[in-house]
């Protein structure tokens, strides 16, 4: 039984390492899931832009959906394992959700290879990836902000100490979006230090659910620059130019939104910093089989 789906990477509006409360927005870069399910009753995993990459998250993904879905899938009788390969543009452990993408494909695709993925909402197949994040230690707070905009599309604001989806609004910006060679892992990320955030995170939530979203990821990220340890001087760089710009999760990338000619002018500047940068959009559609 095979299945194939996509997700989308996301940028950071509000992190929710400080408060528990996150937003994020869904940017037009995917991740792709290709899902073989069979009767070994054993889960593999390979991702192909690293062959030595940590694949638990997308074995754990396999592992709930058929644990959750295969005893009632039509003509699914006897599965109990299966491979996962992903294939993805979104740079890994850079501040993009990679994770969150790697694992909302995954699960759709594994839906779709039980035959069954129409038949689950999009949100409850989000909350599975989550699931399977914190099962796999990748995440600290469970990512539901990232999950939620990289499944869904657009920006969601979210509860991730209940997983309660708070607020979902289309947005129509052009992105920029900076890329540093070195990694962070978001699991990693000094806890203690960006709960000191914590004020400032729920003036940032407050923004967001008010509708302020640039406002709001500019905040935070002059706030989780600080308390991360990397130097504002990217945002700097941008403003007061662009509509909003922030550090992405816990780094290292950053990512600007606003008017496309405006981000060009940015984009000269950035360039001229190690590592990548490049345009793209906003993505409103969820996430897919196919």
């Amino acid at each position: 039984m095979d299945g194939r789906a996509s997700a989308f990477a996301a940028g950071t509006v509000l992190n929710a390492l400080a408060c528990g409360k996150g937003s994020a927005f869904a940017i037009d870069a995917e991740t792709t899931a290709e899902v073989e399910l069979d009767d070994s009753g054993v889960v593999t995993g390979e991702v192909a832009e690293d062959p030595d990459a940590d694949t638990a998250l997308i074995e754990r993904c396999i592992e709930l959906v058929v644990a959750e879905y295969a005893a009632d899938a039509p003509d699914a009788d006897g599965i109990s394992g299966g491979h996962v390969r992903t294939e993805s543009e979104v740079p890994m452990a850079a501040g993009l959700k990679s994770s969150s993408a790697a694992a909302n494909a995954t699960v759709l695709a594994a839906l779709d290879a039980l035959g069954v993925a129409e038949e689950v909402s999009r949100e409850d197949a989000c909350r599975l990836g989550v699931r399977a994040a914190r099962d796999a230690g990748v995440t600290v707070t469970g990512a539901f902000d990232d999950a939620s905009a990289s499944m869904l599309g657009g920006v969601t604001v979210t509860d991730n100490r209940t997983d309660e989806l708070l607020a979902r609004d289309p947005v129509e910006w052009d992105v920029l979006v900076w890329t540093p060679p070195e990694q962070a892992f978001s699991a990693d990320a000094d806890v203690a230090r960006c709960e000191r955030l914590a004020p400032v995170a729920e003036l940032v939530a407050d923004l967001a659910l008010d509708g302020r979203y640039a406002d709001a990821m500019t905040v935070n990220g002059f706030a989780f620059t600080a308390a991360l340890g990397f130097s504002a001087d990217p945002m700097v760089e941008a403003l007061p130019d662009v509509r909003g710009v922030s550090l992405s999760g816990t780094g290292p990338s950053f990512v600007a939104v606003g008017e496309r000619a405006v981000l060009e002018q940015v984009r000269d500047r950035w360039s001229q910093r190690e590592g990548t940068t490049w345009l793209t959009t906003t993505q409103n559609d969820p996430a897919r089989t196919r």
